[in-house]
């Protein structure tokens, strides 16, 4: 799957589990001040034709490029460079699957930048899903910016959070009643939570 498409499904996923509204919070780049954003899975979830075709094309100024858009094995794959710049080529050349100059070929890092972001400017419009940006304005001062929503480290925070939620209950449930974990996780979260309440009483 492309960026995109594999997070489509994890919006479609997270959907499914926490429900469509979705709460976070954002830093205002100019005062600074915390700002709660809330908006629904459907507001951010773009139909695509990224799943049409797997390598693209794309040609300027007698420059062609031959691509596939950028996927999770990609990114893996230029973690270890310390410069932004050095993954941003790295991840660029792994996309790339043919370039040629009037017909001549060429390897990708020999294309001028101009055509490389050219390039990857493309890539954005064939995979919107991406980068999916909210567009915000700061309450404090009225700044007005667009910011990255990362879905996938969202959603994990989301799963990590309901994870540590679930083994609290589990260990205050089990010291308080003798049961065994699997029991507790059997029970819908509305008896559980009857249960943590009648506890905390």
């Amino acid at each position: 799957m492309s960026i995109g498409q594999r997070d489509a499904q994890l919006l479609k996923l997270r959907e499914m589990i926490f429900g469509s509204k979705i709460v976070s919070m954002a830093i205002c780049p100019e005062c600074q001040e915390r700002l709660e954003i809330t908006f629904n899975v459907t507001d951010i979830l773009i139909e695509s034709a990224a799943g049409e075709a797997a390598v693209f094309s794309f040609e300027t100024d007698g420059y062609n490029v031959r691509f596939r858009l950028p996927n999770s094995l990609d990114l893996y794959g230029v973690l270890d460079p310390t410069e932004i710049d050095q993954a941003r080529q790295m991840l660029f050349e792994r996309c790339v699957v043919k370039t040629s100059e009037h017909g001549k070929e060429i390897s990708a890092n020999e294309l001028p930048p101009r055509i490389m972001q050219a390039v990857i400017k493309h890539m954005a419009q064939v995979d919107p899903q991406a980068d999916v940006r909210v567009a915000l304005i700061c309450s404090a001062c009225g700044h007005k910016w667009n910011a990255f929503f990362d879905i996938v480290s969202f959603f994990w925070s989301e799963v990590s959070a309901l994870t540590k939620r679930l083994l609290r209950e589990v260990h205050i449930l089990a010291s308080t009643y003798g049961w065994c974990e699997n029991d507790i996780l059997t029970l819908s979260p509305v008896r559980r939570q009857i249960y943590m309440d009648l506890i905390q009483e």
